[in-house]
């Protein structure tokens, strides 16, 4: 099995921060990012940018960052107990992107690499990520296209990515507190570490830059639809699950803090704007209705 390149993943990484970014302003053509720097002191750092404000986006953060140390947080031996007393990297890109058009969907996607080393030992490492979309209303062709970029992703590498990771996907993504979805879907990873080093950095080549062939087809075709104030109290509130499942069951959030790695960046996945409404449901047979019947399910979309 040939060895981790630890700069190489950290040079791609950088890199996608790169290009998501530069894509992401082209496509709202009002607003930049801004780029924050910070280190961490137990090791390593990042750097967080995010946009606000703008035409289509009303926040959307990309965080790169690369933390290390000699012990790792209890949440992540709590299920890995042959890492314990290992020296640790851990690095990769998060995103989130709330959009203000609530006919645009939200959508976040993450890729990341992990390594533990302990001397005179063969190290411990892998792979995750994914990229997964939370529409507030519906459209099938959306979640198709979403689907099939994800599956074009998956299917040069294996015939078994797409649907062990798109069920992943659903399965990780599900707010059990209430039972329901957070959206629909897209792929999830993690553990992934054969069959060599070259197979995986190569795969999460392709999630990486395939995020953008996902999405950004299905912002330019629903930014100008016309919007009001129901359609934004309802984006309102379903912002709230988004909330609920990171601060509830989000391993990544839970690693990010008990690993004393820095809140604002952690918690830029945060929407600027939520609300919350005592036990609602929408009217019957509504557009609002529809997304809870049609597309918060568990479904092969192709």
């Amino acid at each position: 099995m040939n060895l981790p390149d630890i700069h190489r993943v950290k040079e791609f990484f950088l890199s996608l921060q790169d290009t998501i970014c530069h894509s992401l302003e082209n496509i709202d053509q009002k607003a930049t990012f801004q780029q924050d720097n910070w280190e961490r002191k137990e090791g390593g750092g990042g750097r967080t940018r995010v946009l606000t404000n703008g035409a289509l986006f009303e926040q959307a953060g990309v965080n790169f960052s690369h933390v290390y140390g000699d012990t790792l947080p209890k949440s992540a031996t709590a299920h890995r107990p042959e890492l314990a007393g290992r020296r640790f990297q851990a690095m990769g890109v998060s995103l989130v992107i709330h959009p203000l058009n609530p006919y645009i969907p939200t959508s976040h996607a993450n890729v990341r690499f992990f390594i533990a080393e302990k001397d005179g030992e063969e190290p411990v490492w892998w792979f995750g990520g994914g990229f997964d979309l939370t529409p507030y209303y519906g459209f099938e062709e959306d979640v198709i296209h979403w689907h099939k970029v994800a599956k074009s992703v998956c299917t040069p590498f294996s015939e078994d990515y797409y649907p062990r990771y798109k069920k992943w996907c659903d399965d990780y993504f599900y707010i059990k507190h209430r039972n329901e979805p957070r959206g629909v879907g897209g792929l999830f990873f993690d553990d992934l570490n054969t069959p060599d080093f070259d197979h995986c950095f190569e795969f999460v080549q392709h999630v990486g830059l395939g995020y953008l062939d996902a999405y950004l087809p299905i912002v330019e075709k629903r930014k100008s639809m016309p919007w009001s104030e129901r359609e934004r109290q309802f984006q309102l509130y379903r912002r709230g699950r988004y909330v609920e499942f990171n601060l509830v069951w989000d391993r990544g959030t839970l690693f990010g803090l008990q690993s004393g790695g820095r809140t604002e960046s952690i918690l830029m996945s945060m929407p600027p704007l939520v609300r919350f409404e005592y036990d609602y449901s929408p009217e019957p047979n509504t557009p609002e209705a529809k997304l809870y019947s049609d597309f918060l399910i568990q479904k092969e979309w192709v």
